[in-house]
Formats: structure tokens, sequence, C-alpha cells
């Protein structure tokens, strides 16, 4: 399983000056951590994590971190600014990935006014709401011939997941369980509050097995 940990983390910029930002913590453990726990709780042990920006520092924190037995961890330097379908495309050899999207509808970050028959009265309002659409949730199956449609120039959610679109190769797996977004600082302060209520209950760690 391939991971894009080479992003700058831009807009999580209280953390990323330092540190890149899979390395940033939710509860005292990098996102790094939860994510590759998520996946061997799944049944995955191999990981290939794709680097970039401070690349050194993740590659230094998946040597020393304490993995169970079974889970082998490589990375792979792409680039310091690649985009994310170019970090697949330099580590094709290495990686293959059916193209199957995961969606989800993420709950808007601000309440919504509910409007009259006539669409000039407020009737009412909703604070934060579920989203009426389905969003790119950032989990990808990628059949290996995939990998043809990439550059090293390549933006993996624009044009090759449009592409694949347009041909009708691209399937949507709904995700109904939880999903929470993390790129600001707000976002990162609300995993951890989740984590503080009830550390051994995350939600994403259900059934995790990594120590």
């Amino acid at each position: 399983m391939a991971i894009l940990c080479g992003g700058r983390g831009a807009r999580l910029q209280e953390h990323t000056r330092s540190i890149p930002k899979p390395l940033v913590q939710v509860g005292g453990r990098p996102i790094l951590w939860h994510v590759i726990s998520i996946h061997v709780s799944q049944g995955f042990s191999d990981f290939l994590l794709l680097t970039g920006y401070r690349g050194d520092r993740i590659a230094s924190f998946a040597a020393r971190a304490d993995w169970p037995a079974d889970v082998r961890i490589r990375c792979v330097d792409t680039g310091q600014d690649t985009p994310t379908g170019g970090r697949l495309h330099r580590a094709g050899d290495q990686c293959g990935a059916a193209a199957t999207m995961a969606v989800v509808r993420p709950r808007l970050p601000f309440g919504v006014a509910r409007l009259g028959g006539d669409g000039e009265r407020v009737d009412g309002f909703e604070e934060k709401p579920v989203s009426e659409h389905w969003v790119n949730a950032g989990f990808f199956v990628l059949e290996p011939a995939v990998l043809s449609l990439l550059s090293g120039q390549s933006v993996l959610e624009r044009e090759p997941l449009s592409a694949l679109a347009r041909d009708g190769r691209l399937s949507a797996y709904r995700h109904r369980g939880f999903w929470h977004c993390m790129d600001t600082y707000k976002d990162a302060v609300a995993l951890n509050d989740l984590w503080d209520a009830d550390p051994a209950g995350a939600p994403w760690l259900a059934g995790a097995r990594v120590g």
C-alpha cells in the first residue's frame, strides 16, 4: 500500500514549519501512525511511504517506531515539490495501484439557513449539517494500468481521475463510517479533542493492533 507523504501541509503551518504534515501529532502520535494503524487493523502489512518535504524525518520515524513484527515499511523519496500523481509515477515500479475512490459526505464547517418555499424567508437554522454532496475521501484502489495515465507532473485528483471518470472506469465506494479531514490547524485540534475524550475508543482506531 502506497501512502502519499510528500506534501508541505501549508494549511497546517502552525505545525509544519518544523515538521512534515505526516508527523503532526494527534493524541501524542504522528498522524502517519494513525493512518498506518487503520490499515494494519484491516490486514495490510506492506507500506510504501512516498516522501518529499522533510522526507528524512519521516524515514527516521518509520525506522524507529515500534511496528508489529509482520509490518514492512519502506520510504521512497519522490521529490520535494512533486504533485500527487507524479509521486505515484516515480514509484510506479514499486507499487501497483483499480480505479475505485472512497467518497464521504463531510459535515459542513458552518451552520446553514433553511429557506422557505419562496426561497426568501428563513424558516430556521441547522448547525453544521452533513453535506448533500459526496467528496473525495483521499483513499484509492488503483489497477497497475492506471500508472500509464501518470507523468512526473500529474496531479492524481485532476486529469488522471477525470479521464477515468469520462471513460466510465472510476467507481465510488461510499464510506459511511467515521471520517475527518486534517488539513488545517483547526482540524488537528478537533482530532486531538476526540482523542483526549476517549483515547482507548478513538473512532479511527477501532480494532487497530499497532503498539
